[in-house]
């Protein structure tokens, strides 16, 4: 398995390509797929609108959300195709990779004129990586 850096710079490039031939106007749903299936071809384990529970002080929530796609298990990826990124976006992705406690999601939009303006890192407790966003790994 490799190291989820590793990874997700697999996914930016496959992204990145993936916008660049296509362009902005499809429904998320197209890309996401696209996305899962270039991975995955890539070899990568790769799995689609993934269950996540919540447990809070003892009570659980199952199938509380669903992440776009899990890659090898440890990296989150959001795909979004709208206009321009909301803060929110950012705070959803944070919150999924919290009660999951994985270490690191990648915001996708895919919607907008580059990809690199809707491409956001997200890195919850990995020590090693810049991010604009950083929690603890504990509950707030």
């Amino acid at each position: 398995m490799m190291d989820v850096e590793s990874v997700a710079s697999v996914a930016i490039e496959s992204g990145l390509r993936l916008h660049r031939h296509l362009g902005p106007g499809l429904l998320e749903s197209v890309y996401e797929s696209l996305l899962a299936a270039t991975l995955a071809r890539g070899g990568f384990s790769v799995e689609r609108q993934v269950p996540v529970t919540i447990t809070y002080d003892g009570l659980t929530l199952k199938d509380a959300f669903r992440a776009d796609l899990l890659i090898e298990s440890n990296l989150i990826i959001e795909v979004k195709s709208v206009d321009k990124l909301a803060p929110i976006h950012s705070k959803q992705l944070l919150t999924y990779l919290r009660v999951s406690n994985r270490p690191l999601g990648l915001l996708m939009n895919v919607g907008g004129m580059t990809f690199k303006e809707g491409l956001k890192r997200v890195v919850n407790a990995h020590h090693g990586a810049s991010s604009l966003l950083r929690v603890n790994a504990q509950p707030a």
